[in-house]
C-alpha cells in the first residue's frame, strides 16, 4: 500500500493520479488527519503532502527508512499555478525516489493534446508549444512531438466542422457475447438479456425522438454506436435502430456513422448487410490479439479464424472504411506476441489500427479476482509500443488521435492510427471535447459544450439496464430540463 497523507484536501485527485502513475502495480489511498485512525497495516511508502499558509512541503518515506523532501512558496487563489507547482515537486521527488522518469511527466489527465491543440489556435509555434509542455508538465520530447503531430492533424480533420451549431450522436448498446477479463464497461451477456433486447430499444427509441426533437435545428455531423458490442443484436435489431435513426434525423449533414463489430463472434452476413444498407461508413472489428492462446484467457470465446472471416465479409460487403483495435499489455503477451499480431494486421490491411495500453480498471475481473492470475506478466513498454507504430505506417496508417487512461500498463497511451481520410472524426470530438455529444442508452454520458468552447456539463444515464427500461422518462426528463434550461 502506499498511503498519501494530506493535512486538506487540495488538489487530492491530482496528487492520487501522479503518484499511482509511479506505483502502477500498489494499491493506494489518501488520508487527510482526521483519518489517521484508518491507516492500512502494510504500508511501503508513505507520500506527505503538507500545506502550510502559502507553502507546501511534500515528502516521501519508505520501510527502509528512505527520506526525501522538498517545499516551495505556492499562492492557494491561483488553483492552476499552485496545482503545477505542487506536481512538479511531487514528480521530482518521487523520480528520486523510484528511480523512474514518466514519459508523459506530470500529465496525468486523458487528453494530454487538448494542450497543444489549445495552444496552436492561439497562434503560438511549435518552438513555443514544446517549451511550454517541456517546462509545465515535464514530459519527454518525443511524447511531445506525438502530441503536436496529432494536434495538427486533428485541427486539419476538424476544420469544417461546426462546433456550436452542429452535434454529434452516442447510441450505446450494452451487450456483449461475453465480458473479456479486463473489462469494466457497463455490458450484459446478450444470452441471458436477449429476451428484454426490445424493450431496451424501445426505451432508447423513446430517448431518440426526445433528442431528434430538442436538436432539430442544429446540424448533426456523426453517429457512434458503441457498447458493449451492438452487432449483438439480431439483424432484424439492428435494421430497427438504424431505421429509426434515418427517420428521426436529418442527414444532410452527416459525414459519419460508425457501427461497432467490436467481436467477430457477432458478425453474420445478415447483419453486414444491414449495416452496408443502411449507409454505415466506419465499423470496428475488434481482435485486441491475433494469439489464440491470449484470446482463450481473456475470454474472448472467438477464434482467431473468426477475425479473418469478419473481416472479409466486410470488405467483400464494400466497407472500405474499417478499424481494428489492439491490446497491448494482455496476460502474457511479450513483445514476439505483439509482433506477431501486427504482423497478421498489416496483412488483412485495414484503414485504421487503434492501439490501447491494458488499463486495469478496479471493477474488471483481471483486479477483483487477481490472486487468479498472478502467473501471467503484464508486460508493456515504449519499445512495444513504437513496434506498433512501425507496423501502421506499413499500411500507410499514421496518428490521428490519442488518449491515457488511469493504471494503463507501461504508464503510456493509446493511439489510433489511419490511412488519409479513413479517421474516426467522433473519436477525435469525443477526446477535443469541441462539440455537444448527446449519449443515448443505459450508461449513456451527454456531454453539453456551451457556446464559449469552455464550459462542459454532464448529464448521466443510469447504468443498469433494468433501471434504464423503467426509468426512460426520468433520462429524458433529466436531459429536457437541463437542455431547455441552459440551451434553448
Amino acid at each position: 500500500m502506499i498511503k498519501i497523507q494530506q493535512n486538506r484536501r487540495d488538489f487530492e485527485y491530482d496528487i492520487f493520479s501522479l503518484v499511482k502513475a509511479f506505483y502502477p502495480d500498489k494499491e493506494a489511498a489518501t488520508f487527510v488527519e482526521e483519518d489517521n485512525n484508518k491507516s492500512p497495516d502494510e504500508i511501503e511508502a508513505v507520500i506527505t503532502v503538507n500545506y502550510e499558509n502559502n507553502s507546501v512541503r511534500i515528502e516521501a518515506d519508505d520501510s527502509n527508512g528512505k527520506h526525501l523532501m522538498q517545499s516551495a512558496d505556492i499562492n492557494l487563489d491561483s488553483r492552476v499555478e499552485a496545482k503545477n507547482i505542487i506536481k512538479h515537486l511531487l514528480y521530482d521527488i518521487l523520480s528520486l525516489f523510484t528511480g523512474r522518469v514518466l514519459a508523459w511527466g506530470t500529465l496525468t489527465g486523458i487528453r494530454p493534446t487538448k494542450i497543444p491543440v489549445s495552444l496552436i489556435e492561439r497562434g503560438k509555434t511549435d518552438v513555443e508549444v514544446r517549451q511550454y509542455m517541456k517546462e509545465t508538465y515535464q514530459a519527454t520530447q518525443e511524447k511531445i512531438d506525438l502530441s503536436i503531430d496529432i494536434a495538427k492533424r486533428e485541427l486539419k480533420i476538424l476544420k469544417d466542422i461546426d462546433y456550436k451549431n452542429g452535434y454529434s450522436i452516442y447510441i450505446g448498446i450494452p451487450f456483449c457475447p461475453t465480458t473479456c477479463l479486463y473489462c469494466s464497461f457497463t455490458s450484459y451477456p446478450i444470452a441471458k438479456w436477449e429476451k428484454r433486447v426490445d424493450e431496451y430499444l424501445d426505451a432508447l427509441c423513446k430517448e431518440i425522438d426526445y433528442a431528434a426533437s430538442a436538436f432539430k435545428n442544429r446540424t448533426l455531423n456523426t453517429i457512434y454506436i458503441g457498447g458493449g458490442t451492438p452487432t449483438t443484436l439480431s439483424a432484424k435489431q439492428l435494421d430497427r435502430l438504424l431505421t429509426k435513426l434515418e427517420t428521426s434525423f436529418d442527414y444532410l449533414g452527416l459525414c459519419e456513422l460508425t457501427v461497432e463489430a467490436g467481436r467477430p463472434d457477432s458478425v453474420s452476413q445478415d447483419k453486414i448487410q444491414v449495416l452496408k444498407a443502411h449507409r454505415v461508413t466506419r465499423i470496428s472489428i475488434n481482435p485486441q490479439t491475433m494469439n489464440q492462446k491470449t484470446l482463450d484467457i481473456i475470454g474472448r470465446r472467438h477464434t482467431v479464424e473468426q477475425i479473418h472471416t469478419a473481416f472479409h465479409m466486410a470488405r467483400e460487403a464494400g466497407f472500405d472504411n474499417i478499424n481494428m483495435d489492439l491490446i497491448v499489455g494482455l496476460p502474457d503477451e511479450d513483445m514476439q506476441a505483439v509482433k506477431y499480431t501486427m504482423e497478421e494486421i498489416v496483412k488483412l490491411n485495414p484503414d485504421s489500427v487503434t492501439v490501447h495500453s491494458l488499463a486495469i480498471k478496479r471493477a474488471a475481473r483481471l483486479n477483483m479476482f487477481k490472486e487468479l492470475y498472478n502467473e501471467y506478466a503484464i508486460i508493456n513498454n515504449n519499445e512495444i509500443i513504437e513496434m506498433t507504430k512501425e507496423y501502421a505506417k506499413k499500411i500507410d496508417a499514421t496518428p490521428y488521435y490519442l488518449y491515457r487512461q488511469q493504471n494503463m500498463a507501461g504508464n503510456l497511451e493509446n493511439v489510433g492510427y489511419a490511412k488519409e481520410g479513413k479517421e474516426g472524426i467522433y473519436n477525435i470530438l469525443i477526446m477535443e471535447e469541441k462539440q455537444t455529444i448527446v449519449a443515448m442508452g443505459a450508461g449513456a454520458s451527454t456531454k453539453i459544450v456551451f457556446p464559449d468552447g469552455f464550459r462542459i456539463e454532464r448529464i448521466e444515464n443510469v447504468k443498469d439496464v433494468d433501471n434504464y427500461i423503467e426509468r426512460i422518462d426520468e433520462m429524458i426528463q433529466r436531459k429536457s430540463s437541463f437542455i431547455e434550461s441552459n440551451l434553448l
